[in-house]
């Protein structure tokens, strides 16, 4: 079975990227090129997006890849004197 991208695919370098099944080194690059460009993907479907990923291509890279959880802000604690 492919070694999932532990770090997801917001944060994956393009030699992480290369262990996902489908993904050679230009499409990692690609990947990479788009993320920087347009920021974080929100969802595993943004891939899309990217050149050269379609239907087939993301159900076969969607059991190893996430884009990691929404992080939500700190919320300042009020002090009560």
């Amino acid at each position: 079975m492919p070694r999932a991208v532990s770090s997801g695919s917001n944060t994956a370098s393009v030699a992480e990227l290369t262990a996902i099944s489908g993904i050679g080194p230009s499409k990692a690059k690609a990947i990479v090129d788009y993320r920087e460009a347009h920021g974080p993907f929100a969802s595993v479907d943004d891939l899309q997006s990217v050149t050269g990923i379609g239907d087939k291509l993301l159900d076969r890279m969607r059991p190893q890849v996430t884009v990691g959880e929404a992080v939500e802000p700190e919320q300042k604690e009020e002090k009560s004197e």
